[in-house]
């Protein structure tokens, strides 16, 4: 059965509670609120879950490995006040000329230190097509899952053949493939340039051919065992999410 998560980043708090709204009017067709942490944004990933409705919707909140000591227990402390029930664990970038304090934190060994200290946590972890070649990723998927991660989250695809061979890859494996529509050539080349992403050759910088792309992604998790995850980015959710095939029907989406 599958599951859509909407990603939703914590500008501020007024900016979270506007497109939780939005995703309400979405009605059963979202399952998960998944919540990244931006270093440069105040509010934190955890601090938004009081304003999500855990009838309707789970909470996964993003944790960046480097913003973290082990020995310390800070995020042990932060799950256990904040009650957490799921997180997703990711390495992190570090952050461009901010006074941050960062630590060289492994994502596996986070995920195998969360595990330990808390057996029935679900603990998520990141996966990115673009970053590496197959096998490595693959190999480093496998890594995470020995450590303790029940699932994974995707970066974006834009090309339906890899969304293949990862559906293949990832089997028996609980895994949301991330969407993220790019309605604009400075995005597309963002993409290229920052995210190492590789273009198929039909792709177009607008809203259609993300709309028709993402209709087909669909169609492949219901038929593959693959969940969706949606990464909107400075688009309009309406003209988006309003021509994308979502279950209408309650009994096609998990209470």
């Amino acid at each position: 059965m599958i599951n859509f998560s909407f990603e939703i980043v914590p500008r501020s708090l007024p900016a979270f509670a506007e497109q939780y709204c939005f995703v309400k009017t979405l009605g059963t067709a979202i399952d998960v609120i998944n919540v990244p942490d931006i270093q440069r944004f105040p509010v934190r990933s955890w601090e938004v879950g009081e304003y999500v409705d855990t009838r309707q919707h789970r909470f996964i909140p993003h944790f960046r490995a480097i913003d973290f000591r082990i020995t310390d227990g800070e995020l042990f402390r932060i799950i256990e006040e904040r009650r957490l029930e799921r997180i997703l664990l990711i390495t992190g970038d570090p952050p461009d000329g901010l006074k941050r304090v960062c630590y060289n934190t492994d994502v596996v060994d986070l995920i195998r230190a969360v595990k330990q200290r808390f057996p029935a946590m679900k603990v998520y972890a990141g996966f990115d097509p673009h970053r590496q070649g197959l096998q490595d990723e693959c190999e480093y998927i496998q890594h995470k899952v020995d450590a303790g991660a029940c699932g994974f989250f995707s970066q974006p695809f834009y090309d339906s053949r890899m969304i293949d061979i990862y559906a293949e890859q990832m089997q028996g494996l609980e895994t949301y493939i991330g969407l993220s529509p790019i309605t604009s050539l400075a995005s597309m080349q963002y993409w290229e340039v920052k995210n190492k992403v590789k273009f198929p050759a039909d792709f177009r910088p607008d809203y259609d051919w993300n709309i028709g792309f993402a209709n087909r992604v669909i169609e492949t998790a219901r038929a593959t065992g693959l969940n969706v995850y949606f990464m909107p980015i400075r688009i309009d959710l309406e003209k988006y999410f309003s021509q994308l095939k979502l279950p209408e029907n309650p009994d096609e989406s998990p209470a």
